[in-house]
Parts: structure tokens; sequence; C-alpha cells
């Protein structure tokens, strides 16, 4: 019923940049928070950042200032720009969205979707 791809992850120098993109697509009535998670390895998920359908914003401590959420209503995707990369942002990136699509038998559906997850690995 609702896909969740992501895309944008890589290999980059501390220091550099990525962007993420994360889209949504199915028969999607609305799409409200949307949010990108983390996960590095031997460590828990952890909420990265967050935006509402309004365009209010939410970051970890350590990624303010360097990234930055928005989202694209018109595409239901959310971007994830992050600059001043350091190593220890190296992980696995985890889209999430609270989803309202229609099932097959014609009711509203709401969910939590996730993507499958992109790696970022920040390295020299």
């Amino acid at each position: 019923q609702v896909q969740v791809v992501e895309s944008g992850g890589g290999l980059v120098q501390p220091g550099g940049s990525l962007r993420l993109s994360c889209a949504v697509s199915g028969s999607i009535v609305s799409l409200n928070d949307m949010g990108w998670y983390r996960q590095a390895p031997g460590k828990e998920r952890e909420l990265v950042a967050s935006i509402t359908s309004g365009g209010d914003t939410n970051y970890e401590d350590s990624v303010k200032g360097r990234f930055t959420i928005s989202r694209d209503t018109a595409k239901n995707t959310v971007y994830l720009q992050m600059n001043s990369l350091k190593i220890e942002d190296t992980a696995e990136y985890y889209c999430n969205a609270d989803v309202v699509y229609i099932a097959t038998t014609g009711e509203f559906v709401a969910m939590k979707y996730w993507g499958k997850g992109i790696l970022v690995t920040v390295s020299s």
C-alpha cells in the first residue's frame, strides 16, 4: 500500500556534506510527522531530526547547526541536509513517516512506516 524509499547515502570525508532523501508513495491520504533516525553499530536507534506537517522541526543536540530537515509536500518527500559531517555521524539512517492511506477495503488507515535504511559513512 505504501512504500518508503531512502536515497543519497554513501561515503564522505569528515567536514563534507550529504543530502538524504526519502520519498513516500502509494494510496496516501496525508503525511503527518516525518523524521530521520540513525543507528550506529552497537548502539540503539536514535532520532536525528523530525518535522511536522506544519513545518516545525526538532533536532538531536549533536546535529544542531549542522543538519537541516525539510519536506516537499507536493512530492511526499523529506530531506536531510547534512553538513560538517563527523566520523561519529557514521550510521545507518532510517526514514520514518506517519501515513494515512486508503486500504483495499476503502477505509482510511493510519500507520507509522519505516524505510529500509541507508548507510552513511564518514571516513578519511
